[in-house]
């Protein structure tokens, strides 16, 4: 057996474990082990699209928002967040595995930040507090939530008329939600496109609670 034929197996074993997580989400929630939290805590080097301060950036945030991160993970993105909201300001940081919380409140108290609040809830559960958020974020999230539409009926819920939900996807995440599915999942509950970076293979694509809502 030669060393290309062991590369071949193993990207074989790769993608059929991939296909296997991916079905599986479908029926029960599978976030990302949290004995993998490693793959997560920092960017990627071939993934600008995901890189945390691009993400940031892209949200657009004022001194004294309210924001949610949701499967917040080890809190790469909510520690920058909470310090760009500010004292005033403050991030909810969701995910259902404790933890990963753990992990991401070490970083807090580590940063001397005190405007982050820690949730673990599954998103759909109607536990976020209606019409106070300004911002919502899913950074390779939503494809792990077995039923994405109550999950997003949750978050549009969760938002400020006028406030916006910014989803980030990856072509290399076991999960990964096309750009056709994200708006169809997210129109159907009432959201509107706003504006979109990328391509269609990692993307941001930022929706707008309208509003009238």
């Amino acid at each position: 057996m030669t060393l290309l034929d062991i590369f071949i197996g193993l990207f074989g074993l790769l993608v059929i474990a991939s296909l296997a997580w991916r079905f599986a989400s479908r029926r029960c929630s599978l976030p990302c082990p949290a004995s993998l939290r490693w793959l997560v805590e920092s960017d990627s080097p071939f993934l600008r699209t995901a890189r945390t301060a691009l993400i940031v950036q892209r949200l657009h945030l004022q001194p004294g928002m309210r924001v949610l991160d949701i499967g917040c993970g080890t809190g790469r993105i909510t520690i920058p967040i909470a310090r760009e909201v500010g004292p005033q300001g403050e991030v909810v940081a969701v995910d259902l595995q404790a933890p990963m919380l753990r992990r991401a409140l070490e970083k807090a108290q580590a940063a001397s930040l005190n405007n982050i609040q820690f949730l673990r809830i599954e998103l759909g559960d109607g536990k976020l507090q209606v019409g106070q958020a300004d911002r919502a974020l899913l950074v390779t999230v939503l494809g792990e939530i077995p039923n994405r539409e109550k999950a997003l009926r949750n978050i549009f819920d969760a938002l400020k008329p006028g406030g916006m939900l910014s989803v980030t996807e990856v072509i290399f995440d076991p999960h990964f939600q096309p750009r056709g599915t994200v708006l169809r999942l997210a129109g159907a509950v009432g959201f509107a496109q706003k504006e979109f970076f990328g391509n269609r293979l990692a993307f941001t694509l930022n929706l707008e609670k309208p509003r009238g809502a």
